[in-house]
């Protein structure tokens, strides 16, 4: 699994997605990159002025995820995806409980690291992409204490005009495709049904 800076980096990312939604209207009409370095910088000064993200309280940023950082990301998407080719063969109800049971394990995995966040700052790198493009890559660098650290987004626009997210590289490593090695492996030894009951034993070990 990924060390505790990389997922403070990772909370920060995810958390960044969360502070504009009262700007919906506006965030719909914004550039990727724009989108991700407005919400970037509203969501570190949240963090900073309210100590209660630094408690690791995974059922108040669960909240906090449900209600705003989700309408921002593609989850069913980041799910089969990091399940691989067995999601075509996992019923609706399974479908439904690894996209529970997946969501569950990011929101634990960096609830302890939104702790480690503090002077960080979110820089947006060029982007490279056509005008009419509707998948694209937004490449930022956090800064703080220490190296920079990479952290890409990808994102794809949805037949309503909404961006969304659906994967995250940190210095160099596909948060989904981290994920679907470990599935698989247990997927191919015992089944979807044993996945899904590793992730919920680890939500609440």
């Amino acid at each position: 699994m990924m060390n505790r800076r990389i997922w403070a980096a990772t909370a920060a990312a995810w958390l960044a997605l969360s502070a504009g939604l009262p700007m919906a209207a506006m965030a719909a009409e914004e550039t990727p990159d724009a989108l991700v370095k407005r919400l970037s910088a509203d969501v570190l000064d949240t963090i900073r002025n309210d100590k209660s993200y630094k408690t690791g309280d995974v059922a108040r940023i669960g909240t906090l995820v449900d209600k705003t950082v989700m309408p921002h990301v593609n989850f069913q998407r980041m799910t089969s995806a990091a399940v691989g080719p067995q999601w075509r063969q996992a019923t609706p109800e399974q479908k439904q409980r690894l996209q529970a049971e997946f969501k569950a394990l990011l929101i634990r995995t960096y609830a302890g690291a939104l702790s480690q966040v503090s002077d960080q700052t979110v820089v947006v790198k060029p982007m490279r992409a056509a005008a009419g493009d509707k998948d694209v890559l937004v490449r930022t660098e956090v800064r703080g204490k220490g190296d920079p650290i990479q952290l890409d987004y990808r994102l794809e626009k949805t037949a309503d005009g909404d961006w969304k997210i659906y994967n995250l590289n940190v210095l160099g490593v596909w948060l989904v495709e981290t994920y679907r090695s470990q599935f698989a492996q247990e997927i191919n030894a015992r089944g979807i049904d044993s996945l899904i009951q590793a992730l919920a034993t680890r939500n609440k070990g």
